[in-house]
């Protein structure tokens, strides 16, 4: 692996700092705009005991980590070669330009906060690459450029090569890099490429939208830098030709995408959450910034009503979406399972990108709510403590089949990583007219430029594992105005914005606010607490919110949280891991009047706050009940921190009594053998878990399954120490036809090991039946053996899978 300055080594030129910050570069006077500004990250300097770490992090590691796995996969060759500096294929997937884009977007933010000369050369370096790889025309896309150009193949496939989600990401990196660093090389390079979009995709032209939106979030920050409309009327013109039957595409008139890509109806009329996540959240964001920019109300009337039902019946409590592995994205409502949760780490980005933007339409705190949950939970989970290791998904339970990744081969995830961290201050405050907002609780100075005045606001505080927060207000000239301090919905007995989720009690404690030491009781206005004076250099607000440990349970509808309890903490939402509760946690049981008690571990995991207390074990005995066995010590971490220790169980709601639980198996032939199969996709012990499932295609519980093998004879072994009688095995086929590619095998025959230790047929008694939706139950003449062997033979052009094997 490449280290940072082996990375930059090669780059020989000299760099001249502007000195122009993101809050003074490229201001544009806009003739509408968010009814609330946003406080530039730029102009919020970060010193936490959380965050600073992170920050530096991302700077130190995760920024030149991911520069270094770009030039190793290929990415960064991809543009060398379209430049002409070197020969070759293309590497990689055909979106991967988009995640260099992004990396560079999260080296441009870092070097705002911190400069790095090498960083700082090798972005330069970058763009001369990508000067030189671009079309005479305008166009940039390494995989119609690799090995040569391709003029032919140019927009032929809009809904699934990404030409535009891929120059949208690049958009968006040469903002950032020309707002830090006053250069328009980057910035002039998007711009020509956003030329040939607007001549290209048109009312007389092309009206096909992208299958992947995200530019329309790109053209938006166009508009911003350059003040040029026409970006700004691309970003709608690509809206407004999602759900329009007959546009016009490479040949001729075209059908819709459908739902997975939010193309099943105009986006003015949709009002469910549907599809891809990721494709979802970016064009509600963009849709957002359209309406600000253009006073559309209809696109605000259609993302107040998807972000309802997404608040209403698609949230995870970790603040994830997309409960769907199968199309990345939402389930029916209500939907919403642990071990099979998707919740892709770029869809938690996304929700916060929209939620925010929501907050900055409607000025209320339940956006940042939300947003708060997301990041402290959903979104953290996606990126390791030492920033090098990453998720893709983020499940809420799981039998140890999770680990991190270092690094993926559709990598969009930690790319979107690296960008999105150096960002996180810009989410702390914001101002209307005036008025300042105090969004998110993290120690450090903010520099807020109102319409006549200049603000500092200091913090001082141990969130998020305290809940005392100290702020200092500094405004350049003594004057009225309002301070809006968030109170969160957690604070204030609302566990999310909805009643999809709700607190097993009420707290007691209350929220305490000081002005210079006098307490106060402000009006709460949409989740804020409005304290308006007149303020003074030296005038300070003093924060309390209490942090008792919260139950939270789920709407009755989620069947997956029934009779479960989530544990949170301030905005920490908390898990079990089998490393701290000896190796299990799936078979324990919370009681609703188990005493919960909270330490911090400043040696632990970076340092954490744990809960601790009492847990009921569940167990199932040989008649199938499922009954208590005794208690034991549990401890609970910040689910962010999770899977940092190795593999192992983990769960976000165990149960709250023990038949609710996922018992320890009772001791069958089954469960108490040594078990090996000729290949193993997602779990093996799924086999003997004496968990059924509800039918042949349910997977949230897990299954063995041999896909990607097709056409092959596959075994399953399962061995003993001493010799046991056996006269029948009952097989449970799993079978995902319709979403995946899993069916009923071809045929299957079951052996035994004899005395000469040899694997011979039994001689069955009933036929070997190979039927969905229930057991498969095969009799043969007893046996005496200490080991048995299933083996199946898969139809040509599909997988199998099984989901549990009883042997009697």
């Amino acid at each position: 692996m490449l280290n940072q300055r082996q990375m930059f080594a090669a780059v020989l030129v000299v760099v001249v700092t502007s000195g122009l910050c993101a809050a003074e570069q490229g201001k544009v006077a806009l003739e509408r705009d968010y009814n609330v500004k946003p406080v530039p990250f730029s102009r919020v300097e970060v010193e936490d005991d959380f965050w600073t770490p992170r920050l530096e992090t991302s700077r130190k590691v995760t920024i030149p980590y991911a520069f270094a796995k770009c030039e190793e996969t290929g990415r960064i060759r991809n543009f060398e070669k379209a430049a002409g500096l070197m020969k070759g294929a293309h590497e990689g997937i055909y979106f991967n330009d988009s995640d260099v884009y992004k990396v560079m977007e999260g080296a441009a933010y870092s070097l705002q906060v911190r400069p790095d000369t090498m960083m700082r050369l090798y972005l330069d370096k970058l763009v001369k690459i990508m000067a030189r790889a671009q079309w005479e025309d305008g166009y940039l896309f390494t995989f119609y450029s690799v090995p040569e150009r391709q003029p032919e193949k140019l927009w032929t496939n809009v809904q699934s090569i990404h030409e535009q989600y891929c120059v949208g990401h690049m958009y968006e990196g040469a903002v950032a890099h020309y707002q830090v660093t006053g250069e328009k090389s980057f910035l002039d390079i998007a711009t020509k490429n956003a030329d040939l979009i607007c001549r290209t995709f048109n009312p007389d032209k092309r009206t096909d939208p992208p299958g992947h939106q995200e530019i329309e979030i790109g053209l938006c920050k166009l508009y911003r830098v350059t003040g040029d409309a026409k970006y700004l009327e691309q970003a709608k013109f690509f809206l407004d030709q999602r759900g329009r039957k007959g546009n016009r595409g490479p040949d001729g008139r075209r059908g819709l995408y459908g739902t997975y890509s939010q193309d099943h109806v105009p986006v003015t009329e949709q009002t469910k959450g549907v599809g891809h996540s990721v494709r979802a959240a970016y064009m509600y964001t963009g849709m957002a910034d359209v309406a600000a920019l253009t006073g559309n109300m209809e696109y605000v009337r259609a993302i107040d009503a998807i972000w309802k039902d997404v608040l209403d019946t698609k949230l995870y409590i970790t603040g994830g979406i997309g409960a769907a592995g199968g199309h990345e994205g939402f389930g029916e409502p209500y939907y919403l399972p642990n071990m099979t949760a998707y919740c892709e780490t770029c869809a938690s980005i996304a929700n916060i990108f929209w939620n925010h933007r929501m907050f900055l339409m409607h000025a209320d705190a339940k956006y940042i709510d939300v947003l708060e949950r997301v990041l402290y939970n959903g979104a953290l989970s996606g990126i390791s403590l030492e920033g090098d290791r990453f998720f893709y998904p983020n499940p809420l339970e799981s039998t140890g089949q999770h680990a991190r990744s270092p690094w993926f081969g559709c990598a969009c995830c930690p790319s979107n990583v690296a960008r999105f961290i150096p960002s996180v201050p810009g989410y702390a405050y914001a101002f209307k007219g005036n008025d300042v907002y105090v969004n998110l609780f993290m120690g450090g100075r903010a520099v807020i430029e109102t319409a006549g005045n200049r603000i500092k606001l200091s913090q001082k505080t141990g969130y998020p594992w305290k809940g005392q927060v100290r702020i200092s207000v500094e405004p350049d000239k003594s004057e009225r105005f309002s301070v809006y301090v968030r109170i969160p919905g957690w604070a204030r007995n609302e566990a999310v914005p909805s009643d999809l989720y709700k607190f097993l009690e009420d707290a007691d404690d209350q929220v305490v606010l000081k002005v210079n030491g006098a307490p106060v009781s402000p009006k709460i206005e949409r989740g804020y607490a409005r304290i308006e004076r007149e303020w003074r250099k030296g005038d300070a607000i003093e924060l309390e919110l209490p942090m008792p440990v919260r139950r939270i349970i789920a709407h009755p509808s989620i069947t997956a949280d029934r009779d479960r309890v989530a544990l949170q903490r301030g905005p920490v939402v908390f898990c079990l891991e089998s490393k701290d509760n000896g190796g299990q946690v799936l078979n324990l049981a919370i009681e609703d009047d188990a005493r919960l008690e909270t330490e911090f571990r400043p040696d632990l995991l970076n340092g954490v706050v744990v809960i601790t207390g009492n847990a009921r074990l569940a167990k199932r005995t040989l008649d199938g009940s499922v009954v208590p066995a005794g208690q034991k010590q549990f401890t609970a971490i910040p689910y962010y921190a999770w899977a940092h220790r190795g593999r192992g169980q983990m769960t976000v709601w165990p149960a709250r009594r023990p038949q609710a639980a996922r018992p320890q198996p009772a001791d069958t032939l089954t469960y108490i053998s040594k078990t090996t199969a000729s290949f193993v996709h997602v779990s093996l012990d799924a086999i003997k878990d004496q968990i059924l499932p509800a039918d042949s295609a349910d997977s949230s519980g897990l299954q063995l399954d041999f896909w990607p093998h097709k056409g092959t004879t596959e075994w399953i072994a399962f061995e003993w120490d001493s010799k046991h009688e056996i006269s029948s095995v009952k097989v449970y086929w799993f079978d995902d036809t319709g979403r995946g590619e899993c069916h009923l095998p071809e045929s299957w025959t079951l052996l035994y090991r004899d005395a000469a230790g040899d694997f011979k047929p039994v001689r069955n008694k009933t036929a070997y039946t190979i039927e969905k939706d229930r057991f498969n139950k095969v009799d043969f003449e007893p046996v005496k053996t200490n080991a048995v062997k299933m083996e199946i033979v898969l139809q040509d052009r599909w997988s199998a899978g099984v989901q549990e094997v009883v042997i009697e």
